[in-house]
């Protein structure tokens, strides 16, 4: 056992090291992870791949992506003064103020003198000699720390379209997921659309607005809510923030940490007529309050489940006014089987003349031919491709990012039929190893989520400062028991049912991906419980030293 040490610069063997925290990304969680850090007196640095902070932010900035949390809630909340400070434009801001608000969080608390941007990450390997962290980026460049935390994200790692033929294409293709900070100029131009995730649905109306024509290629249909967007004047923001107080007292209290209140009530309590008019109230108010302040049982009950889908359909066939097109977009699975969006003007869209819908879920993309695409059915000649297939969510990065641990073990090899860990937090045979915001933390709004385990991470961190430990592991019965409550939390709703619609929370989306629980799906409120009573029990699932 090595001799506890309470200097923090260095390790536990006595080498120096050049920070006690290493961060790996400038999202919000590598972003919250630094100040944390700093705010507990320990030296840190953040590495990014990026050329600035934002992360996912930073990278995709296609037209029309924005938030789908409200934005006085997808935002920090460890500072008072950054909430009464910044006030936000919109209910679902977009890309380009997601990103200035990451900057000026970043300068607000002087956090920028201790990031590395341009900077990639290929290794970190524990040292057993020392028990420190040694990271090597793709520069050749070396970090020893104490701690390593990363922060890869959940949507991260870009799917490159599969599609045979693309590298003949004579025209232009793009990825959603790596925009071109320049834009793209559709005027004129016949564009194939290829994927209608969060998005692709975000997409539609912007390119539509510009294209010659725009061809949408379906494989399967998305449940679409009304977003409801609308600019917030200073009267709006004088409201937001004389009610901020209760307003992150329901968010760390929601299931999915989203301030909304329960609807204290499930379907079969009231009568069919009172149902239809619950649920016209909900579709006026739009967003997820839809979900979440209609009934109770939406998540868990297939009556329920269903009763809400046929409304939805309904609403489609009002919007879209062929009824061809209107079925082709009308989902056959249970709503939050995939994770559903908000969308403006999606399904007014497919009433464009030159908007096309294509079903591929029976004749699929074959190939890219050099004048566009071809399905089983047809060729379709374009101009322009985008691709809106999504990420290797969760894990993806983890597998790219060559982590070892003790004994030589590989993370992506201990991941390889799925992810592995304590509380979302930990992982057995990685010591010091934080996982940030990775597999098993709550599939909820993700700012409240970063913060509530980021706060964790510095309780624990100072908690053995005071007790004059340098390491921490969990135990591998605590990672196989929390592992398992995964799988189980999963199967009590229906969020199952993704495994037949290729969910990306589930690995679907990814060929020959595990099929497993990658979130936390026991409430964003529990889980927030777990960690402090995992504290307050004084770590039983933890081994320290």
């Amino acid at each position: 056992m090595s001799t506890p040490s309470n200097t923090p610069s260095s390790d536990a063997g006595g080498s120096a090291v050049d920070v006690d925290v290493l961060i790996v990304g400038a999202g919000f969680a590598g972003i919250r992870t630094l100040y944390e850090t700093r705010r507990l007196g320990l030296t840190a640095r953040v590495l990014e791949t990026g050329g600035d902070v934002g992360g996912t932010w930073y990278w995709n900035r296609y037209p029309g992506a924005r938030t789908d949390s409200e934005s006085w809630v997808y935002a920090f909340c460890f500072s008072q003064e950054l909430l009464d400070e910044w006030s936000w434009s919109e209910r679902y801001p977009g890309q380009p103020e997601v990103e200035r608000y990451l900057r000026h969080v970043v300068d607000r608390f002087d956090l920028r003198k201790d990031m590395r941007f341009d900077t990639h990450v290929v290794s970190a390997v524990f040292d057993e000699a020392t028990g420190t962290w040694v990271v090597t980026t793709g520069a050749g460049e070396t970090y020893r720390a104490t701690y390593l935390a990363t922060g890869l994200g959940h949507s991260s790692f870009p799917y490159r379209p599969p599609f045979p033929g693309l590298d003949g294409f004579r025209g232009e293709w793009h990825q959603s997921a790596r925009w071109p900070r320049e834009g793209v100029d559709f005027r004129g131009k016949r564009v194939a659309l290829i994927g209608t995730g969060a998005t692709g649905i975000q997409l539609v109306p912007e390119i539509a607005a510009q294209a010659e024509h725009l061809t949408v290629f379906q494989r399967t249909p998305n449940w679409v809510l009304p977003a409801r967007n609308h600019a917030l004047d200073e009267e709006a923001w004088r409201g937001i923030r004389a009610e901020y107080d209760t307003i992150w007292q329901k968010v760390f209290a929601q299931n999915f940490a989203l301030p909304y209140d329960s609807a204290h009530r499930v379907a079969k309590d009231v009568s069919p007529q009172e149902q239809q008019e619950i649920l016209e109230r909900g579709y006026r108010i739009g967003h997820f309050q839809f979900l979440f302040e209609t009934f109770d049982d939406v998540l868990v009950d297939e009556t329920t489940n269903e009763l809400v889908c046929e409304f939805l359909r309904g609403k489609i066939r009002e919007t879209v006014k062929d009824p061809v097109t209107a079925e082709l977009l009308c989902p056959r699975y249970p709503l939050l089987a995939k994770r559903p969006p908000l969308g403006t003007l999606y399904y007014e869209s497919f009433n464009r003349d030159n908007v096309s819908l294509v079903d591929v879920s029976r004749k699929p993309i074959v190939d890219v031919t050099p004048d566009g695409v071809r399905t089983a059915e047809a060729d379709y000649p374009v101009d322009v491709i985008v691709f809106a297939t999504g990420f290797d969510a969760v894990t993806g990065s983890y597998h790219t990012l060559d982590i070892v641990g003790r004994d030589g073990a590989h993370l992506r090899d201990k991941w390889q039929d799925g992810p592995r860990t304590n509380l979302g937090a930990m992982v057995d045979g990685f010591p010091n190893l934080f996982v940030v915001d990775g597999p098993h933390v709550p599939f909820a709004n993700i700012p409240a989520v970063v913060d509530r385990e980021v706060r964790w991470i510095g309780r624990t961190l100072a908690q053995m400062r005071e007790d004059r430990y340098t390491v921490i592991e969990p135990t591998a019965e605590a990672v196989d028991k929390w592992t398992d409550l995964m799988a189980e939390l999963l199967q009590g709703t229906l969020l199952a049912k993704g495994a037949d619609v290729h969910a990306w929370f589930l690995g679907g989306n990814i060929p020959g991906k595990p099929i497993v629980a990658m979130n936390y799906h026991g409430g964003a409120n529990n889980y927030f419980a777990a960690l402090d009573a995992e504290i307050d029990a004084d770590y039983p699932g933890f081994t320290r030293r």
